[in-house]
């Protein structure tokens, strides 16, 4: 009967536990971290408004908030799934405005800029999501989401913190599956290494 292959053993235990570690980290270590940040998100509409800021900081997620937007000011659209389309104003200071929505496609608006005020959200991103994944992406710049529609737009939808995800739990309990999976398929392997080693050759 042949030995267990120490090297193979040894290489599969090693990815074993770097799974089981990482699914301990993501339930004991970013999971209380993400529900934290969500409960700050979720009592930041309560707090007294913040000046738009205009360089990203996700703590001001869903805080009031107030803009003077100065000319010039560039318009374009981005989708709003059953809204539509968005029209967001880039005024001159580089800050974004949701002006409101609108079911037009080819819908232009001429807004000369002004006084705003509304919801600190997320501006549209077009990072590919590989970028995300491998850690290239830059921070996701701010969007003011106007609380009263602007240029004759429809009314934007309040930004919701329930839509943030938390997935760390799921991704905690893959990492585990993942483990699992790994051990059956290796032990399914000697077995069957052993049950051939057992075999008569003549």
């Amino acid at each position: 009967m042949r030995r267990v292959p120490v090297v193979a053993t040894l290489v599969v235990g090693i990815a074993i536990a770097a799974m089981i570690a990482l699914g301990l980290w993501q339930l004991l270590v970013r999971l209380p971290e993400k529900e934290a940040y969500l409960a700050q998100l979720a009592a930041n509409p309560a707090r007294p408004p913040v000046a738009f800021p205009l360089a990203p900081d996700e703590r001001l997620l869903f805080r009031r908030t107030f803009l003077d937007c100065m000319p010039p000011v560039r318009t374009a659209r981005a989708g709003a799934g059953g809204a539509g389309f968005r029209i967001i104003a880039t005024c001159a200071n580089g800050a974004k405005v949701q002006l409101g929505t609108t079911r037009d496609p080819l819908a232009t608006v001429a807004w000369g800029g002004g006084s705003v005020t509304g919801w600190v959200s997320h501006a549209p991103d077009s990072t590919p999501l590989i970028a995300r994944l491998v850690g290239a992406a830059t921070p996701q710049a701010m969007l003011l989401v106007a609380d009263a529609p602007r240029a004759g737009l429809k009314a934007n939808t309040r930004p919701d913190v329930g839509l943030v995800p938390n997935n760390h739990l799921a991704y905690g309990v893959q990492w585990f599956l993942f483990a699992g999976v790994a051990g059956i398929i290796y032990a399914v392997a000697l077995r069957r290494r052993t049950v051939a080693a057992a075999r008569p050759h003549g």
